[in-house]
């Protein structure tokens, strides 16, 4: 009996590890799809690449094995890289494996051509080709591995045409596949000299104003036990990025992320864990930190700590790292305590800038502004419970907002645009935490202008029936409609819509209900709460239309804090 390289293909990914896939499928790899789904691997099909590509990282995220998706030649390949670049910038393994056209006919102008390897290279850490059916195992094993190796992120495997219908006997496939299996290199641990960690140790020891600062790398680790014995034994406060909410709750005593603007301007020596200081954290340069503060650096990649030039760097899983520090505090334990100088100053501007945050929350804004809808999705929000939902956010003044006022109690339930800024990303977010985590309800909180990049894909939430509610923040364009001065209308075109305008009072609602599922149209409190209890407890897919004042938001590009 033979199989051709569909089969070996799908396979190696079952052999390898893999149970879900992403992708959009067509000559030549729908029978790869189909070849996969018979061996146990669930396939979600999306109706586009960029968005099966976004859903991919996030999965390489969630579950910390790479997210595996697949896509045609030519245009399905380019379009695949939106989601491959993300996945390299956000640090998230994924993989995406293209066909391609036969070998034969490269250079002749053959369907989809495209030297896929040279296309990807810029944005992937590995990019291979298997030029031979005998090849497969070994590449396909080789994305896998380098993909989650070291700093995570995406790889490429290009699979021809030709490849794909070659064929050998099942008992050479067998084969191949077990010695692969035999040859795959296991992780070397990481190793940390004594020294580093006693240094780490007395520069939090001695510092006056020693400050926590964790990321989506210490959430992709699972370092949230760790970081929570660290932070409750020290006493030190603690800061998340906005990914890194949840790893310890927002709402623990020592978060300063309310007072986040006094705590990285005045702290004297800074643990960074599994975060760069890249723009998120204003590159760890003054105004915003202060000129004399020490980074000790926790990363898993050495190039990024010889980048930054931290005072100190530690090499390392983060979760190995804090671990490895806790036990050398245990030796010699030390806690600021509630009444120290810095944890009260912390304490009492995070109070402050909460309770002013709250009395504008508190109003019942209408026409609605972002505060108003924002309060009453965190409180429906809170009233789940445990497990949390994942909350996807995406879009200017949506994500902003949210990312102020929405509440992360748990570990990996926050999705954003991320390192990257990346728009479009939230339906594919949502799918992938939806296929990640079953056991929890997926909550998007969307700009119009960032739902509208993907919106299609509601069709494929309701095709495989996901417990996904997408809520719409609706202003009529991108911040908020037509911001031109008046000196700035002319031309011979000034009459059509400015670049920011969409149609008024667009029935985002009815997209979804055109393939089957819940749409819901707000305006007011009660018809929010309304819709967000009905949908939330039927855990189906839904989407909430809420209007917004179209003039109730801003331009925004970078993340603004206030406190």
């Amino acid at each position: 009996m033979e199989i051709d390289g569909n089969v070996l293909a799908a396979k190696s990914l079952v052999r390898f590890g893999v149970r879900h896939m992403f992708g959009v499928v067509g000559i030549p790899v729908t029978s790869l799809a189909n070849r996969a789904v018979a061996l146990g691997v669930r396939f979600i099909a999306f109706h586009n690449e960029q968005s099966a590509g976004y859903a991919a990282s996030a999965y390489g995220y969630l579950t910390a094995s790479p997210g595996v998706f697949l896509t045609v030649s030519g245009p399905g390949c380019v379009h695949g890289l939106a989601g491959l670049s993300n996945a390299s910038v956000n640090t998230w393994p994924t993989v995406l494996i293209s066909g391609s056209c036969n070998q034969n006919d490269v250079g002749r102008g053959d369907f989809q051509e495209l030297n896929q390897i040279e296309a990807t290279k810029p944005f992937s850490k590995l990019s291979v080709r298997a030029s031979h059916i005998s090849e497969i195992p070994a590449c396909v094993a080789q994305v896998l591995e380098w993909a989650q190796s070291g700093r995570p992120g995406g790889c490429y495997l290009d699979l021809p045409t030709d490849v794909l219908h070659q064929k050998v006997s099942e008992s050479e496939a067998e084969k191949l596949l077990t010695e692969v299996e035999k040859n795959r290199a296991k992780p070397e641990p990481y190793s940390i000299s004594n020294s580093k960690i006693e240094e780490a140790v007395s520069l939090l020891r001695r510092a006056e104003r020693p400050l926590i600062v964790f990321g989506k790398g210490a959430a992709y680790a699972r370092a949230e036990n760790a970081l929570t014995k660290l932070v409750e034994a020290t006493g030190i406060p603690f800061l998340p990025t906005p990914m890194g909410k949840g790893l310890l709750p927002d709402t623990h005593s020592l978060a300063a992320t309310a007072a986040r603007s006094l705590a990285i301007g005045k702290c004297d020596v800074a643990l960074v864990v599994g975060a760069r200081l890249n723009w998120l954290l204003h590159f760890g340069e003054p105004p915003k930190w202060s000129k004399d503060v020490k980074f000790i650096l926790v990363d898993v990649s050495e190039e990024e700590i010889e980048l930054r030039k931290p005072h100190l760097g530690l090499v390392g899983d983060a979760k190995h790292v804090i671990e490895v520090l806790n036990k050398e505090i245990k030796d010699d334990p030390f806690c600021l305590g509630s009444t120290h100088p810095w944890v009260q100053a912390i304490s009492n501007k995070a109070k402050e800038n909460v309770a002013k945050m709250e009395v504008q929350l508190g109003k019942d804004v209408v026409p609605f502004n972002f505060l108003t809808p924002m309060r009453i999705i965190r409180d429906a929000i809170a009233g789940l419970g445990s497990p949390a939902p994942i909350v996807v956010s995406e879009g200017a003044n949506t994500m902003d907002v949210g990312r102020s006022v929405l509440v992360q109690t748990e570990p990996r339930t926050r999705l954003d645009a991320g390192t990257w800024g990346t728009m479009g990303v939230g339906l594919g977010y949502c799918i992938a935490a939806a296929v990640a985590s079953p056991d929890r309800l997926v909550v998007a909180v969307e700009g119009d202008s960032g739902f509208g990049f993907s919106a299609i894909e509601v069709e494929t939430l309701v095709r495989y029936q996901l417990p996904v509610v997408v809520i719409v923040f609706n202003n009529g364009g991108v911040y908020g409609g037509d911001r031109r001065r008046p000196e700035e209308i002319d031309g011979p075109h000034k009459g059509d819509p400015a670049p920011t305008d969409f149609v008024p009072n667009a029935g985002y609602h009815a997209l979804i209900e055109a393939f089957g599922g819940k749409g819901y149209l707000v305006g007011t409190p009660d018809e929010l709460k309304f819709a967000l209890s009905e949908s939330f407890s039927a855990r189906k897919p839904a989407v909430i239309n809420v209007v917004i004042d179209p003039f109730a938001g801003s331009e925004s590009g970078r993340m603004q804090h206030k406190n």
